[in-house]
Parts: structure tokens; C-alpha cells; sequence
């Protein structure tokens, strides 16, 4: 995992999300997160991701997500989060 560049590998899951909310700001820092080293993810991924966006709005960006494989544009899509979530 390389947060300082926005580059997120591996799960994006419930064992993982405590540790990566330690680190929301870094991931958010360049205004775009790459998800397309993760292999697996689920809500808890979700909400860091949200979280993340919440953070750069905050700041006056918009997080821009991408490389998202299909399990997690799914899940967004399920949740409704598409509408909220900016993926390329």
C-alpha cells in the first residue's frame, strides 16, 4: 500500500478499513485513489471510501476514484453510493 500517492493494494475490508481510516487524509491527498491493486472488498471499503470523499469535499475536492474493479462498483451501485462516489 502506497498512501502517500493515493495507491490503495490488496483487501479493502473490514480487517483492513481501522488501520486505512488512520490514514484517510494521505489517501485523499492528491484528490484521486487508486483502487486497481485491490482484490477484494466490502461495505466496511465502502465507508473508508466515503470517509475519504468526505474529507477532501472538506477540503474543497473532489475525490476522484479509479482502477475500482467490478465487486466494488457493484457494491456502490447496490448501496446507491454511484450517485455519491465520483469513479472514472
Amino acid at each position: 500500500m502506497n498512501t502517500a500517492q493515493g495507491t490503495l493494494q490488496g483487501e479493502l475490508s473490514f480487517a483492513r478499513v481501522p488501520q486505512l481510516l488512520a490514514q484517510a487524509e494521505a489517501l485523499g491527498a492528491t484528490g484521486v485513489l487508486d483502487l486497481s491493486g485491490i482484490s477484494k472488498a466490502d461495505s466496511a471499503g465502502l465507508a473508508l471510501l466515503l470517509e475519504v470523499s468526505r474529507r477532501c469535499k472538506a477540503k474543497g475536492r473532489q475525490l476522484s476514484i479509479r482502477g475500482a474493479n467490478g465487486q466494488i462498483t457493484q457494491l456502490a451501485r447496490f448501496f446507491g453510493l454511484d450517485q455519491i462516489l465520483r469513479f472514472e
